[in-house]
């Protein structure tokens, strides 16, 4: 039975190929439109080099210092005295890193030209956290960190800009005004991909200041790795409580201290919703995104129910035929059901061409800095799509085939509706 369902709804189809085009074009475009987002949000929030350690890992961001009244807040990126004192410290963590709480752009020349480098400061354990792959040479280590060893890693972009395709470890560049010697040379990171995006990596302590040391607010976040997710609880608990204690310059001027320990998804949306207290509102934001994806795909899935209704109601003498000689409402709404899902199925091909296209041409131009080949198709995002499909699949085709499935044979027969 369901092979005379496939070839009636692929004749059926091919009959009306205006209607057929509509509505593929509407169901692909849709689809595509939806796969690109998610890949790129699928780049940003889960686990790619060099952050392969992702699902276990929290950072330490955007931190709110307030008032004794509540009046005054200072709400921005933790300083390094914070979490020095207060994350690096905690008993649940596996390792710490502290480091710039984004990439600092500073001017670089050679032969006489200048460009703008992505300069980050970090610790030695920020190399054993994220698994960079090395072209050239090593990390430095958490000794050249504190020893203040004017050492430094670059990205393949910035070695090429400098040195060509020669070998750049053990070589001298000078940015900002400060000389480091290259000990390691990596690929380039995507901009998008925020704890660990810069064009070169210096110890913290070659900082031109060391009024950093005991900040409570500055310029730094911390990443923290856990054994597994499962000490996720265990260490934002620890991070609430060690803030209980923390010590303030003037305690009449600033006196509380807020702030948590977030996986990338819970710092959006504490970013987003600008939330000082310890609940992040994650599935607020969740709840905004599934909404916003319902909306868009709300349109075109209605257009399809009316095209669905159209080109039913015009069959209602087959319909009036096959009730006639004892066709059931089962056997038909079966039938429809099932040319909506070769419908939507093949849009849902097109679709995935059409993103395949869309995040190829993204990889090859590289319109996101350091963002090439790495957007793509995988697992996930297929499931998201099949999810998709079906939605379309029975959104726009029960409700027709439930109508045509209530037509009187009489009156179908004689071309009513």
């Amino acid at each position: 039975m369901l092979a005379n369902y496939l070839k009636l709804a692929l004749a059926v189809l091919r009959r009306r190929k205006f209607f057929t085009f509509v509505s593929l074009f509407g169901i692909s475009f849709t689809l595509a439109v939806l796969l690109v987002v998610t890949a790129l949000l699928d780049s940003i929030v889960n686990g790619y080099p060099p952050e392969t350690n992702l699902e276990r890992t929290l950072g330490v961001r955007d931190m709110v210092m307030m008032s004794p009244d509540g009046k005054n807040t200072w709400q921005g990126p933790a300083g390094y005295g914070l979490l020095d004192k207060y994350v690096r410290t905690l008993p649940s963590a596996e390792k710490v890193s502290i480091l710039s709480a984004e990439a600092y752009w500073v001017a670089a020349y050679k032969n006489g030209s200048k460009f703008d480098v992505g300069f980050k400061y970090t610790d030695g354990e920020f190399w054993q956290i994220l698994d960079f792959q090395f072209l050239e040479g090593a990390a430095f280590t958490a000794d050249d960190e504190k020893n203040a060893n004017f050492v430094a890693v670059i990205s393949k972009s910035l070695r090429e800009r400098y040195f060509g395709e020669a070998n750049a470890v053990g070589k001298t560049i000078e940015i900002d005004g400060q000389r480091f010697r290259v000990v390691g040379v990596v690929p380039d990171v995507p901009v998008y991909r925020f704890t660990p995006f810069a064009d070169i990596w210096v110890p913290i302590s070659t900082s031109k200041s060391t009024t950093y040391k005991n900040e409570l607010m500055g310029g730094f976040q911390a990443i923290i790795l856990a054994k597994n997710a499962g000490d996720f609880p265990a260490i934002k608990a620890e991070f609430r409580e060690a803030l209980k204690h923390a010590q303030f310059p003037d305690p009449k001027e600033y006196n509380q201290l807020y702030g948590g320990a977030d996986t990338v998804l819970e710092s959006i949306a504490r970013m987003m919703f600008q939330a000082p207290e310890f609940d992040t509102h994650v599935e607020r934001l969740v709840a905004i995104f599934f909404t916003l994806m319902l909306l868009f795909m709300l349109l075109p899935a209605i257009n399809l129910v009316n095209l669905n209704v159209s080109r039913i109601m015009e069959r209602a003498s087959e319909i009036g035929v096959r009730k006639a000689f004892g066709a059931s409402r089962v056997t038909l709404v079966g039938q429809f059901v099932t040319e909506n899902l070769v419908l939507t199925l093949c849009g849902g091909l097109i679709g995935f061409i059409l993103s395949i296209a869309v995040l190829h041409f993204l990889n090859t131009v590289q319109i996101i800095p350091y963002g090439k080949g790495d957007f793509h198709i995988n697992g996930r995002i297929f499931f998201y799509g099949m999810c998709i499909i079906t939605f379309f699949g029975l959104f726009s085709g029960v409700y027709p085939a439930w109508k045509m499935s209530r037509l009187n044979p009489v009156q179908a027969l004689k071309g009513g509706v």
